[in-house]
């Protein structure tokens, strides 16, 4: 991967969130916030803040950008996914919902995908102001601490997070969804949750989580049991665990 200072990236994600996204949170007017498609909300905190990363991670390293707004405005973009060299791919507010309605479980998420890898990712929990960090190879951190997902432990001691509950509900101590993909990636690596399973995986809902989670330790797998890439797997499902053993148990109870 070219090499690029992941700090400055970092830091261009927290000055994005502080001047276009925090001013914004529980102070939105109505005309502010918009359904794009069927209970999908977008707001003027999600359009401003892409531009601004936009702009400035492609000073850091030129390439093209898959933002999730500007994807809905030109569907074609998604193709540099496809096409050799650096891809920046941004989801500015991730829990627009959450965010639209004044939760501050939202997050700003960013993912450096080159030839079709995901090379880095950030996510970007602007209330607290926390930041999680991987490079391919380098494992995950949060400032100088590396993370690391939790161990394996029998079923009936796990918490994840399902779209629908199902027989797993069964089967583990807890299972809920609270709106924020990230926010369920950050929990992943803080030992908040054991696993998380997805359906409909827009890259820039997971390109970067995907990887902080496996730098962090973790193991996950479409649900075929074939690897993750942000370029091939829009419309798979994905499950997430901490390891190859409780995939392998979870997994069957899925539905």
């Amino acid at each position: 991967m070219t090499a690029i200072d992941l700090q400055l990236v970092a830091r261009i994600i927290r000055e994005a969130a502080e001047a276009e996204i925090l001013p914004r949170f529980k102070n939105l007017q109505a005309l502010q916030i918009r359904e794009k498609k069927p209970n999908q909300l977008v707001t003027e905190a999600d359009i401003e803040a892409e531009k601004v990363l936009s702009r400035r991670l492609k000073d850091v390293l030129p390439g093209a950008i898959v933002g999730e707004e500007g994807v809905e405005a030109d569907p074609e973009r998604m193709s540099a996914l496809e096409r050799p060299g650096p891809v920046w791919v941004i989801d500015p507010v991730d829990g627009t919902a959450n965010f639209a309605h004044g939760n501050p479980r939202f997050a700003v998420v960013v993912a450096l995908v080159v030839d079709g890898i995901t090379q880095a990712g950030w996510i970007h929990d602007p209330v607290p102001n926390r930041t999680i960090i991987a490079e391919k190879g380098q494992g995950a951190w949060r400032g100088d601490t590396r993370l690391k997902v939790s161990a394996e432990v029998p079923l009936a001691q796990m918490a994840g997070s399902v779209k629908k509950r199902g027989r797993v509900a069964d089967h583990v101590l807890h299972v809920a969804r609270r709106g924020s993909a990230a926010h369920d990636y950050l929990d992943l690596v803080t030992g908040k949750l054991h696993f998380a399973h997805f359906k409909k995986l827009m890259p820039w809902d997971h390109a970067a989580g995907v990887l902080i989670h496996a730098e962090a330790g973790g193991y996950g797998a479409m649900m075929d049991g074939t690897p993750y890439t942000p370029i091939l797997h829009v419309e798979g499902q994905i499950l997430l665990a901490p390891g190859e053993r409780s995939w392998g148990e979870l997994a069957p109870l899925i539905d």
